[in-house]
C-alpha cells in the first residue's frame, strides 16, 4: 500500500476520533476536535499531491479518497447541526449534493465514463473546509467576528456547493442520457 492510500486510511480513522472529541462537549475537547479536523483535511490535499507526483494513483485511492472526504465533511456538518451552529437545511444541501454527484459518477462509470473532479468541485471542498473550521471555532470562541465569518463562509459554501453540483450535471449530461 502506497503512502497516499495510507494517508486516506488515516483520514478515515480520524473521523470517529473527531466525533468522540466533539461528543465530549468540553472546550478542550472541541479544540482537539478542531485540530483533528484540520489535520484530516490537510491529509486530503497531501495524499492527492503524493499520488499524482509519484504517479501512484490507484483504484483504491480513486474510490476511498472521495469517501474519506465525504465522511469527514458529513460528520462535521452533522455535529455542527447538533450544536445548533448551522441549520439542518445547510447540511442537507451539502450532503445531498455529495450523494447526487456520487450517483452521477456511478451512472457514468457504468457507461465507461470517468468523471474527474472539476475546478468547481475543488473550490467547493476548500470553501466547505474553511466554513467548517470557522463553525467549529465558533463553538469555543464565539465572538461577533467569528460568528459573522462563520455565517459568510457557510453561506458561500452552500452557494458554491450548489453551483458545483449543477456544473457536474450540466457538463456530464451525456453520461446520464438515456439516448446513447
Amino acid at each position: 500500500m502506497n503512502l497516499a492510500n495510507k494517508l486516506t486510511i488515516i483520514r478515515i480513522i480520524l473521523v470517529p476520533i473527531f466525533l468522540i472529541f466533539m461528543a465530549l462537549n468540553k472546550s478542550y475537547s472541541i479544540f482537539i476536535a478542531i485540530l483533528i479536523f484540520i489535520v484530516a483535511a490537510l491529509t486530503d490535499k497531501l495524499d492527492g499531491y503524493i499520488a499524482r507526483s509519484r504517479n501512484e494513483i490507484t483504484n483504491f485511492g480513486k474510490f476511498m479518497d472521495p469517501l474519506a472526504d465525504k465522511l469527514l465533511v458529513t460528520s462535521a456538518l452533522i455535529s455542527l447541526v447538533e450544536y445548533n451552529i448551522i441549520p439542518t437545511w445547510v447540511s442537507m444541501i451539502i450532503i445531498g449534493r455529495e450523494f447526487a454527484v456520487t450517483g452521477l459518477r456511478a451512472v457514468a462509470a457504468s457507461e465507461g465514463v470517468v468523471i474527474a473532479a472539476s475546478w468547481w468541485g475543488k473550490i467547493k471542498t476548500v470553501v466547505q473546509i474553511i466554513a467548517i473550521i470557522f463553525a467549529l471555532i465558533s463553538l469555543v470562541h464565539s465572538t461577533i467576528y467569528v460568528r459573522y465569518i462563520t455565517y459568510i463562509s457557510v453561506t458561500l459554501a452552500v452557494i458554491i456547493t450548489v453551483i458545483s453540483g449543477i456544473d457536474y450535471f450540466v457538463k456530464n449530461k451525456k453520461a446520464i442520457s438515456t439516448n446513447h
